[in-house]
């Protein structure tokens, strides 16, 4: 892939059909999941990305049986019921975040395991002493070899001691859900006291575990949860996956960027995903959707009043889709309830400011909100003389969501203005994003 990449405007309006790749969020939970349970669990629809593959690549390094299908439309894990098959292993888990909690409160079943946990230069300054703070209350031991409480660190586990788990996940989510994921297969009931978490992705770790038939009490939101012990169960014929949600929001939006229409396949009906309510945002927007026979088509319409505040605490993952596509709204929004995201795979807030203003646009930055002002025709301008390349930040929600920007055809004549630096970065969760938006330039289904 051309590195930086030209985004070819649409000419004529989108058209045409997606098929999201599977959840990053779901398939990473469910591998840890499968290789909690006992015997073959069979993923179907599963994301092969670089996060996943990172996942797998652990769950060999620990031993465990994987298969993949050749055309990678399946995962078979063979699980060993809450057994670690290995006491040591070297585990590399990049800038993944799932990966890096889920994992790491996974090794704590191993009554004398020593492991190795690195990451990339990114994921060595993402927060992990929430977790490995209730980890150690449980029995494992750390030792750091750079700063403490992060990444790289060397891990001795002497499995689950312990029934009440007081864990600070304010810095992310998925500490909550890592622990809940494992304590599926503890020895006795678990509680999980963990005040100030943000509920969204932990109501979806509790739904997919009630799903597999181990009861959870409580809620993220209450700060308090209760998990009684058991083995998932899958059903016989496969999990299925559900689509990427959040990958849906790039396609909703297109047409304020391109015009036309998008069907979106597998995204109607209940979703576990909470970014789902981006559906809702962009129809504050002006999008209409339309049910199909399988999924939602996504237009533009007319006579919207789009508000001028939107709150993401709880699906913060879609707030760069609005605001990269901000300078073509007609008036201010502020983008609220987003601190948490200045720990993510990059300081997000900086970031989308920082390229906005690369934009011309004009940006005022709290710390934990954005309110970016449109100017049309400072980004014409741009356009005109020479146009820019997006840096990214090695940040794949930054490079996809300014890919939709650059679908609208701000010279009028087709021709490339916007560039998307290190756009293989999107390997993280949607390898095949950037072929995926040209075949909707071609009104492919795709």
């Amino acid at each position: 892939m051309v590195d930086p990449l030209p985004i070819h405007p649409f000419r004529d309006s989108a058209r045409g059909t997606v098929a999201l790749p599977g959840s990053k969020s779901v398939t990473n939970r469910a591998l840890a999941m499968a290789a909690l349970a006992e015997g073959t669990t069979r993923l179907l629809h599963p994301l092969l990305s670089r996060d996943s593959r990172l996942m797998l690549d652990a769950l060999r390094a620990l031993g465990f049986a994987v298969r993949l299908a050749p055309d990678e439309t399946w995962i078979e894990i063979d699980g060993k019921g809450g057994t670690l098959p290995r006491d040591h292993a070297d585990l590399h888990v990049g800038n993944a975040g799932t990966v890096a909690r889920f994992l790491t409160a996974l090794l704590i079943h191993h009554p004398d395991g020593r492991y190795h946990l690195d990451g990339d230069p990114a994921m060595r300054e993402r927060p992990m002493r929430g977790l490995l703070e209730a980890l150690g209350d449980l029995g494992a031991r750390f030792t750091f070899t750079g700063e403490d409480w992060c990444f790289p660190f060397a891990m001795h586990t002497a499995g689950w001691r312990g029934e009440t788990i007081r864990v600070d996940a304010s810095a992310s989510s998925q500490m909550v859900s890592g622990l809940l994921l494992s304590a599926a297969r503890a020895p006795k009931p678990v509680e999980i006291l963990c005040p100030g978490t943000r509920p969204a992705f932990v109501e979806l770790t509790a739904q997919m575990i009630r799903r597999a038939g181990v009861p959870v009490e409580g809620s993220a939101a209450e700060g308090h949860l209760r998990i009684e012990p058991g083995l998932y169960r899958f059903p016989p014929g496969g999990y299925d996956v559900e689509p990427d949600v959040t990958a849906a929001s790039y396609f909703i939006a297109l047409p304020i960027a391109a015009g036309g229409s998008v069907e979106v396949e597998g995204i109607g009906g209940e979703l576990m995903q909470g970014d789902a309510r981006f559906i809702e945002v962009a129809a504050a927007f002006g999008i209409r959707r339309e049910d199909t026979s399988s999924g939602l088509r996504f237009s533009r319409g007319e006579g919207a009043d789009p508000p001028a505040e939107v709150d993401f605490e709880t699906f913060s993952d879609t707030f760069l889709t609005l605001a990269a596509i901000a300078p073509l709204l007609p008036a201010p929004v502020k983008i609220r309830g987003i601190g948490h995201t200045r720990q993510q795979e990059t300081d997000r807030i900086h970031a989308m400011a920082t390229e906005l203003r690369r934009l011309g646009q004009g940006v005022e930055e709290g710390t934990d909100w954005l309110r970016i002002t449109p100017d049309r025709d400072a980004l014409r301008a741009l356009a005109y003389n020479g146009g820019v390349t997006v840096q990214t930040y090695e940040d794949h929600r930054v490079a996809m969501s300014f890919g939709i920007l650059g679908c609208a055809d701000i010279r009028g004549d087709g021709e490339p203005w916007l560039r998307i630096a290190d756009p293989a970065c999107c390997g993280k969760t949607f390898p095949r994003f950037f072929e995926v938006l040209d075949g909707l330039r071609k009104g492919a289904e795709v």
